[in-house]
């Protein structure tokens, strides 16, 4: 009986190199055939990740993202690595919104203000929901305001 060898399993054509593994962190073979150095990088959530070639990955760079409220919607263009307090701040310089004032959706979940763009999955043109805060919006119905009160004194 012959035993045959199929080429795509054999040791022989092992694109890692002879050595079959990488056990330090030099340069290895990429999957093109080409020589060359894997880059890496770090995420904020402290993931350690093979770099992406085209330079953009997906924290990097500008996105632009529409923020839509019930009868508007604005472009705001941020950095992918920002966060939603960040885009409150921006929003409230388009609306009449304090960043208090403000919720913020994003795929139907409202979102803190200390988490991060990217790391939610906020891609280029992706949209977010902005509503005031119904508690606030009562208060001011109501002339309460946000700010501290005006206290009069009255002498009899």
């Amino acid at each position: 009986m012959i035993k045959l060898r199929s080429k795509r399993f054999s040791r022989g054509n092992s694109k890692l190199g002879s050595g079959g593994g990488n056990s330090g962190g030099g340069a290895v073979k990429g999957r093109g055939g080409g020589g060359g150095e894997i880059k890496w990088e770090l995420r904020p959530g402290g993931m350690l990740v093979q770099k992406r070639e085209n330079g953009e990955s997906e924290g990097e760079g500008l996105i632009t993202v529409r923020a839509s409220t019930v009868s508007q919607w604005h472009d705001i263009t941020i950095q992918a690595t920002s966060t939603f307090g960040e885009l409150k701040m921006i929003l409230s310089l388009v609306t009449s919104l304090e960043p208090r004032e403000q919720r913020v959706l994003f795929k139907g979940k409202e979102r803190e203000d200390c988490e991060y763009l990217h790391m939610v999955g906020v891609r280029d043109k992706d949209k977010v929901l902005l509503l005031e805060d119904p508690a606030i919006k009562e208060r001011k119905l109501l002339g309460l305001g946000l700010a501290s009160p005006n206290y009069r004194t009255i002498s009899v």
